[in-house]
């Protein structure tokens, strides 16, 4: 029987992905990928490098872990400028230096619609952004929605996977003209259609968080950079094909750090905007969007809270555990996510001088959450809570309290402290309202 709805195809969708991950596939190279592991008992042993630990030299790995550690909180500064150019220079890909013309002009302004009904305690915005350069431009649509009782409101920012128009069933909010994956419902011709509104609406439950006092700003990553592998010359990377990653330059962005940087351009614009608190920004992602506000919480610290949902692999999970999702596999499904760096540590994770707990610490000292799904065994529930007890060193060094727990909660039972947080919800590979209830207690916590 073929499936009859959206969240049918869905689940068709997830299914199939995650048989395809029980068979070997090749790399670029040829090579055979190792099967993903979801067994503890084989996962390698390994040792982690401490957040305080002097960054390896790239013309010096013989140094191993025999290297200085930062003993005050007046190193911090520096030595997190050293983490960050370390995770660009291996991981990531390093921005580009020259600015962009940031504009923005707000083409509408009213009451929300959501659920079917007109709130006139949320006042709703749309955007256009747009970023020039060298005789070029991209537009970037990001709508903010707001409590109209608190003027200076606290503002969760992140990236939505289908277009503005997924994320309600708003008819005033306009649908996005940007690459859209052809796999979603509602898309034809990888263009969004009028079938996509609100097919993912149960991700942004805006009614719910503008009530709780904190405005939501969200725009299409694909705005930004189209989620395929283009080699780079579309979205803000053609803003700069004079910056492109390639066998030359393997250090460059890619787009995981180009949404990056888009998201640090919308926060340009939401300091300045009025009703949204300039210094209580806090950015939230999934999946490959959590990834992606992790990277935007290291380079940007305006930012004040960071917020990892489902991150896996490249996000919060850690590499050096290979369980789940490994480096060479996604590298090879998604080559244009990361320089190409790192593709040294395909299958050889326990080559990487860094992971992913050293990201998790170039917060400290603003608080961080992670949370997990407990089906989601592909992002590593168990790594990605470890990178949060490992990055514990830097936010005690600052004073901070850290996190300490090695072992995960039960289901739907959030633990740390205000400085790390974390939470594993009973479910599948998802941003649900339970998951956007903690993140709000956590800002709460955090006097926001």
């Amino acid at each position: 029987m073929m499936p009859s709805t959206p969240k049918d195809i869905a689940l068709l969708v997830f299914g199939t992905l995650f048989c395809l991950a029980a068979i070997p596939m090749d790399n670029s190279k040829g090579q055979q990928i190792r099967p993903p592991n979801y067994d503890e008992s084989v996962v390698p042993k390994f040792e982690l490098p401490s957040v305080l630990q002097s960054p390896i030299p790239l013309d010096i790995p013989s140094i191993g872990n025999d290297r200085p550690r930062i003993k005050t909180s007046a190193q911090w500064p520096a030595h997190r400028q050293a983490l960050v150019a370390m995770l660009a220079e291996q991981e990531y890909g390093f921005l580009p230096t020259e600015t962009v013309k940031v504009t923005s002009e707000c083409f509408d302004d009213a009451d929300a619609v959501l659920s079917g009904k007109t709130h006139s305690n949320i006042r709703r915005r749309q955007l256009a952004i747009t970023l020039e350069r060298n005789g070029k431009s991209l537009r970037i649509d990001m709508i903010v929605w707001s409590p109209r009782n608190r003027p200076n409101a606290p503002c969760f920012v992140g990236l939505n996977f289908r277009g503005n128009q997924s994320t309600c069933d708003d008819p005033s909010v306009r649908l996005t003209t940007s690459w859209c994956d052809q796999r979603h419902p509602g898309v034809e011709n990888n263009r969004a259609t009028e079938q996509s509104r609100a097919n993912q609406s149960e991700r942004w439950p805006i009614a719910e968080i503008v009530d709780q006092g904190f405005a939501v700003a969200t725009a299409h990553y694909c705005d930004i950079d189209p989620d395929f592998d283009d080699g780079f010359e579309n979205g803000i990377h053609g803003l700069y094909p004079d910056f492109r990653c390639d066998e030359q330059h393997p250090n460059r962005w890619g787009s995981i750090a180009a949404w990056a940087w888009g998201l640090s351009r919308m926060a340009d614009v939401l300091v300045q905007l009025d009703g949204v608190k300039a210094d209580a920004l806090l950015v939230v992602g999934h999946s490959r969007l959590g990834k992606t506000a992790l990277w935007a919480g290291a380079t940007d610290e305006r930012f004040r809270i960071v917020i990892s949902n489902n991150s896996g692999c490249g996000g919060a999970a850690l590499s050096k555990r290979a369980y789940g999702e490994s480096v060479a596999r996604i590298n090879t499904s998604f080559p244009h996510w990361f320089n190409r760096n790192f593709r040294k540590y395909n299958d050889r994770e326990e080559a990487m001088p860094f992971d992913q707990h050293q990201l998790i610490a170039t917060i400290a000292p603003r608080p961080v959450y992670i949370s997990s799904a407990s089906n989601d065994r592909w992002a590593d529930p168990l790594g990605e809570m470890l990178s949060g007890k490992e990055a514990s060193a830097a936010y005690e060094l600052l004073g901070k309290e850290g996190f300490a727990a090695t072992e995960l909660p039960a289901f739907n039972t959030p633990i740390g402290s205000t400085s790390i947080g974390y939470h594993l919800r009973e479910g599948n590979h998802d941003m649900l309202l339970y998951d956007w209830q903690q993140f709000v207690a956590f800002a709460k916590r955090n006097g926001l």
